[in-house]
């Protein structure tokens, strides 16, 4: 049976050998178990029907990597095997048969690899097969009465008939066996369309339940393997900072000194020049151990959108002043409330400044977009019982970042911030660490190319409840 934790292709393997295992099972029962298991013996038609069954299931071994991912083909297969193992069925004993109950494999193989349309379909077309058998039986009994009857009015007289009659209880049990045979086919009927409809809803929805959690535990996984990255370029950017932190004190102490020397014009604005940059790495490293701190006490800060706003813009145009800023803002979205730490502001950063580098580079210059807005909960706003106040509270804020860039290549769009790759531009640890810093904070980061070109980042935040806002 298939297996869910295995590739796709895999499952197709193990099912081609499952086929020719059963094409050997037909042909073994046929040559050395007839007699014991009361098959009846087949005409040669099923012979012929052997040979094309053995064809297909070569085919479907050599050629089963072209039905990966392709649930219809693999549909049509499971069609075709019960079709076969119908066939047989009804040329070596029909519902008589005691391995009838072989319709149910591709029933139960269906209820796992496939949509629950499948198994109900192969229910419904192995319940008329059996049904058809069940109706096509022979009655033997009805045929030995006959029999009797004639044998009886061909040797005695009527009077004698009526004496022998008592003595001789063929036409009774006759009856009685078929009657009993008929009882027992119909059981046999019955249990077979219960254990259809038992693999069909049973085993499809603890089917569908082991999906689930091995795409949970697959996206548990990731985040694990990410966390670890993640971990390790922090540990590596505390261990540089601390070692820049003495340079950096250094050089300050050679600036001011210079500064106090210095005289010329020229040199004076150098040494502001000087001065600037190592006021930005100052500042840089400070909100690294700010940044640090918060996340290592894990200390979430109630902010305003606005105020956010407020300090993105701040610092684009100290940090990046070559950028051309467009910020779009709801009045929903200005007065609305989201928990954030340090972390927050540099991983908007990092995103602005990739899109306006993709905006540079593709000779628009360093253009970015940024439009924020506060989407509301549906069963909120259209539910009558409560009052106008808590209809248009708000759930979540979105931030789209729209660069003017060649855009991301589609195979990229759904790895990119999830994982480092390789790519011309780097390998995307800017993205992965904004990635990383929102979803800490309850969010998500998309990444989609925008119709008019270039790439959007959708950002979203969980915000606070107009309840909670009180004391911010």
């Amino acid at each position: 049976m298939a297996n869910l934790n295995l590739p796709f292709s895999a499952n197709q393997q193990q099912l081609a050998l499952l086929r020719l295992v059963n094409w050997g099972l037909k042909i073994g029962l046929i040559v050395f178990a007839a007699d014991l298991f009361g098959l009846t013996t087949p005409p040669t038609t099923l012979s012929y029907v052997l040979i094309i069954e053995a064809c297909y299931v070569g085919f479907s071994y050599r050629f089963h990597r072209l039905s990966i991912d392709n649930h219809g083909l693999l549909f049509l297969t499971l069609l075709l095997d019960t079709l076969f193992w119908a066939t047989w069925l009804y040329f070596t004993g029909g519902a008589t048969n005691a391995f009838v109950s072989l319709l149910l494999l591709p029933i139960a193989i269906s209820a796992i690899t496939l949509p629950r349309w499948a198994p109900w379909s192969l229910t419904a077309l192995s319940t008329a097969v059996y049904s058809l058998m069940i109706i096509n039986i022979p009655d033997h009994s009805a045929d030995d009465t006959v029999n009797t009857a004639a044998d009886m009015h061909a040797g005695h007289d009527m009077s004698q008939m009526a004496m022998d009659m008592p003595a001789n209880p063929n036409m009774s049990h006759g009856m009685n066996m078929s009657m009993d045979m008929g009882s027992h086919y119909l059981g046999m009927w019955f249990n077979f369309v219960i254990s259809a409809l038992v693999l069909t809803i049973t085993v499809g929805f603890i089917a569908k339940r082991i999906r689930q959690k091995n795409v949970e535990l697959r996206y548990l996984r990731e985040a694990q393997l990410r966390q670890e990255k993640i971990l390790a370029l922090g540990t590596a950017s505390a261990q540089m900072a601390h070692q820049l932190a003495t340079p950096l004190a250094t050089l300050r102490l050679l600036v001011d000194e210079i500064s106090d020397t210095a005289h010329d014009a020229e040199q004076t604005e150098l040494l502001a020049d000087m001065q600037q940059a190592l006021n930005r790495c100052e500042v840089t490293l400070s909100d690294l151990r700010l940044a640090t701190e918060s996340i290592r006490e894990q200390k979430l800060l109630q902010q305003s959108v606005a105020k956010l706003v407020a300090l993105l813009s701040e610092q684009v145009s100290l940090l990046m002043p070559e950028t051309q800023l467009s910020l779009h803002i709801s009045p929903e979205a200005e007065t609305a409330i989201l928990h954030t730490d340090m972390s927050l502001l540099p991983a908007l950063l990092a995103l602005i400044q990739n899109g306006a580098q993709a905006s540079e580079d593709n000779q628009q210059g360093a253009k970015v977009d940024i439009n924020i807005s506060v989407s509301q909960s549906q069963s909120l706003s259209r539910s009558p019982s409560r009052s106008p106040s808590s209809q248009i509270m708000p759930q979540e804020i979105s931030i789209i970042i729209r660069d003017y860039g060649v855009g991301i290549a589609t195979h990229l769009l759904s790895t990119l911030g999830r994982k480092m790759v390789n790519s011309p531009k780097g390998m995307g640890i800017a993205v992965l660490l904004s990635h990383t810093s929102f979803e800490r904070l309850g969010g998500k980061l998309y990444l989609k190319a925008h119709p008019q070109g270039g790439t959007e980042a959708i950002v979203t935040l969980p915000l606070e409840t107009k309840a909670d806002h009180t004391g911010v």
